[in-house]
């Protein structure tokens, strides 16, 4: 093992077979504290589907009843008494990347943990841990929130640390003792957000790097967070939007920065692959629930941002308003879709409580400002091939904190935000009022990741299509799955990612991966991209089911040629054919050569099998088997 410093560029894959492909150097510091789990019981699979009646909503409401997974948190209960809740959740979730069980961790306005005696969470699987404040500053954890690497007998990785989240409060770091001392580790790949966090007392770190090697991790993103000094160390690419760092220690292939203070100066590729841009075009931050003067739960939702730069929370309570806990329905998996979309047609906003939602019909948001939040990645998952949610055309609703996994019969269909409208070429676009979209209110999806395969056999031919104007696409992970359950090239099928047919549509953290055509797609005009990560699927059996057009492949990221506007910032994708190492992909990306069509800080990244012949376009030089792990870069094209 060689031990380098912390500038040192660590390859890395963002999954478990491609994992092996990958030889690279690696940060190597000395072994920690073991992880410490209680044992636990708790309640498996998905509950039945049935109706809820309005008693039983109005006695949920009365009650704040979220459902035996919220555990809901006191600075008056005894430390212990904490530690030994969390220690369970965790000692159930850490290793169940495929499970059925969701938890939300919600701490009221408060401190919690001492330096003598600091609480430590642990966070796995499907588990979230928020704060019940207004603000960030209203919940301390004086301790860790931890995310550290899964050990087996290939080594320890971060790899697949997905689906799981932190956010809004404050992490003072203090306890453990040795390596685990050093820092607050949050170890993640994708579907992991850090919002509207606080770290106080120490280190955060992105790496593990306390356990064994090889340490590789795949994230990521932060946002919304006031952060000190910042580890990176093996993350190979990483988002942190609207925020403020004090050190940020290195990058290995892709790290980008958005509106973020104290960021590091653009330098891609070398010294560091920085991309800084001072400002974030468009955000809009999640919702979130929280506690007023009162304390009576409501759910804030913030304003859309143009343009901004640094935390919404630091000089006051954050722009937007407040609804109240009333105005939203309680959700449990045991309810059936009719019986959500009776809520909806009502004029209630949905709170998924965590669990996991059989649906067999479409979910139908047809109002203007409707919020669909999810408490513990609440998941939906289709059943004999409907479509799970559809938006109307409709300014203002935001969809947050919620995974699509697709079905075993396929769908058409994941998500669909806004009508469909004829394809460009066909007829000329409509008017501005025909397209419905609000840029001062626009639609938002932040945190929502869709599956295919991975936790039963899946199938969905498009995961989300963006037909809306204005829409804002924060922290989006669209994943067909590489391992687990119901994984194959006639399995789990699912051409397309993402298409993007609205105008003015901006993505702010896209990670789109192993989709079995092109990844994404974007019709749409005047479109941005503030980081995109992408791998290609690893598992074509050959070239010949790997092609079209006499083109070899597919380009993960495609404009359509009538787009004349377009831009992109820190767009990067991979390749690991595994099954067939002789295939080919032309192009990472493919774009029409237009002066409005404008890309920056672009790479391929060969990972073990396969060759991307160039870039984008006919740009950029191919990455092949000869230099594993060695980014192919274009800095700015045309």
């Amino acid at each position: 093992m060689q031990s380098l410093d912390l500038a040192s560029r660590v390859p890395g894959s963002s999954n478990e077979r491609g994992r092996q492909g990958v030889r690279g150097q690696f940060l190597a510091l000395s072994a920690g504290l073991a992880l410490l789990l209680a044992a636990c019981s708790g309640q498996q699979g998905t509950p039945p589907a049935g109706d809820e009646t309005s008693s039983i909503s109005a006695q949920r409401l009365q009650l704040a009843d979220f459902g035996p997974n919220v555990k809901v948190f006191d600075p008056s209960m005894p430390t212990a008494e904490i530690q030994a809740a969390v220690d369970a959740v965790a000692n159930q979730q850490v290793s169940s990347q495929f499970g059925f069980q969701r938890f939300s961790l919600l701490f009221k306005p408060g401190s919690y943990g001492t330096a003598e005696r600091p609480l430590i969470l642990q966070v796995g699987y499907y588990t979230e841990v928020a704060g019940l404040g207004a603000s960030p500053t209203d919940v301390t954890i004086n301790g860790h929130i931890d995310v550290y690497n899964q050990c087996d007998a290939s080594g320890c990785l971060a790899l697949n640390n997905f689906w799981r989240s932190a956010s809004n409060l404050t992490i003072n770091v203090e306890g453990l003792s040795g390596c685990r001392s050093s820092a607050t580790f949050w170890a993640v790949s994708q579907a992991a957000p850090l919002r509207r966090v606080n770290v106080t007392g120490g280190t955060l770190s992105l790496m593990d790097y306390c356990s064994a090697g090889p340490q590789y991790a795949s994230g990521g993103f932060i946002a919304d967070s006031k952060l000190g000094t910042v580890v990176n160390g093996s993350q190979q690419q990483f988002l942190v939007r609207n925020s403020s760092v004090g050190h940020w220690s290195n990058g290995v292939w892709n790290q980008v920065f958005a509106g973020v203070t104290g960021a590091p100066a653009q330098s891609f590729p070398k010294p560091d692959p920085y991309t800084t841009l001072p400002q974030t075009p468009a955000s809009r931050e999640k919702p979130y629930l929280y506690l007023d003067a009162q304390g009576r739960y409501r759910v804030f939702v913030p304003d859309a941002q143009y343009n901004a730069q640094g935390v919404t929370w630091q000089a006051g309570q954050t722009a937007g308003h407040s609804l109240p806990l009333e105005a939203f329905y309680l959700a449990r998996p045991s309810d059936s879709a009719q019986t959500l979309n009776r809520q909806l047609e009502d004029g209630k906003n949905l709170l998924l409580t965590p669990g996991v939602y059989s649906v067999n019909r479409t979910l139908r948001v047809r109002r203007a400002n409707t919020v669909v939040l999810g408490l513990g990645v609440a998941t939906l998952v289709p059943q004999n091939g409907t479509v799970p949610m559809t938006v109307d055309d409709v300014p203002g609703v935001d969809i947050a904190g919620i995974m699509f996994d697709a079905g075993p019969v396929n769908s058409p269909l994941l998500l669909q935000v806004g009508s469909r409208r004829a394809a460009r070429g066909d007829e000329e676009r409509g008017t501005d009022d025909e397209r419905r979209g609000d840029k001062g209110n626009p639609v938002a999806l932040q945190d929502v990741f869709f599956r295919i395969g991975g936790a039963q056999a899946g199938r969905a031919s498009l995961s989300l299509e963006v037909n809306s104007d204005n829409t804002i696409l924060d922290d989006v992970w669209a994943w067909r799955a590489d391992h687990g359950e119901g994984v194959g090239w006639t399995v789990n099928t699912a051409d397309t990612g993402l298409i993007v047919n609205g105008a003015n549509v901006v993505a702010t953290g896209l990670f789109v991966e192993h989709y079995q055509k092109n990844q994404v797609i974007w019709n749409g005009e005047n479109g941005k991209t503030i980081m995109f990560q992408n791998e290609m699927p690893y598992d074509p059996p050959n070239q010949a089911a790997w092609q079209h057009d006499g083109v070899l492949g597919y380009a993960a990221y495609k404009v359509a040629d009538p787009v004349k506007v377009h831009e992109g910032w820190g767009l990067g994708s991979y390749i690991f054919t595994n099954v067939d190492p002789s295939i080919h992909a032309a192009h990472g990306f493919e774009v029409p050569v237009t002066p409005g069509v404008k890309l920056h800080d672009l790479l391929t990244v060969e990972l073990g099998a396969g060759t991307i012949d160039h870039v984008v376009n006919s740009s950029g030089a191919a990455v092949t088997s000869a230099a594993v792990g060695t980014p192919s870069t274009v800095v700015s094209f045309p």
